[in-house]
């Protein structure tokens, strides 16, 4: 990451696109996946946030776009969308800690989008392209939050509901 700042001083906008599933339970997989999921999803922006701060600071401020997930919001028992979540609250805490630095943060929230990751999954997918212009429109908006999809859409608009709402399989 260093190093990668060190070759990009003129950097205004920061786009944290982290992604890995690895550990497919908590109770199950192993220790180490569940921790490559936070390493990746969780800690690998934060270092890149680190390296490229000042440098965008330095530059007359900027923007730094976080890729979320609609699993930021809604548990699948799988350590990645804890990673997610935990993305999504240090957003919110980055947003309020550079805002005085000149450093707007907006965080990007999807389900799935047609890409390698998702290759193996059987549902409704957002088309990469239409991801990316949402992102940098909301980059020129300076929104906090875009939410690119409609499962993105109605699962925050859940969020204020029962849990039975969000987790039918829970029951009554």
């Amino acid at each position: 990451m260093a190093a990668a700042a060190e070759q990009a001083q003129d950097v205004t906008i920061l786009i944290n696109n982290a992604g890995a599933s690895v550990g497919a339970s908590y109770l199950e997989s192993p220790t180490e996946d569940v921790r490559r999921d936070l390493e990746t999803n969780f800690y690998g922006p934060l270092l890149v946030t680190r390296a490229f701060a000042p440098i965008i600071e330095r530059n007359g401020g900027g923007h730094i776009l976080n890729v979320h997930s609609a699993l930021s919001w809604l548990a699948d028992g799988t350590p990645y969308s804890a990673s997610k979540a935990a993305l999504w609250s240090r957003s919110n805490s980055l947003r309020l800690a550079l805002r005085r630095r000149g450093l707007a943060v907006t965080g990007l929230h999807v389900a799935y989008v047609n890409t390698d990751m998702t290759s193996g999954i059987d549902a409704p997918k957002a088309d990469p392209r239409d991801v990316a212009v949402a992102a940098l429109d909301g980059i020129e908006a300076g929104a906090h939050e875009v939410l690119a999809d409609d499962t993105t859409r109605w699962i925050k608009s859940q969020l204020s509901a029962d849990p039975d709402t969000l987790y039918v399989q829970m029951g009554k």
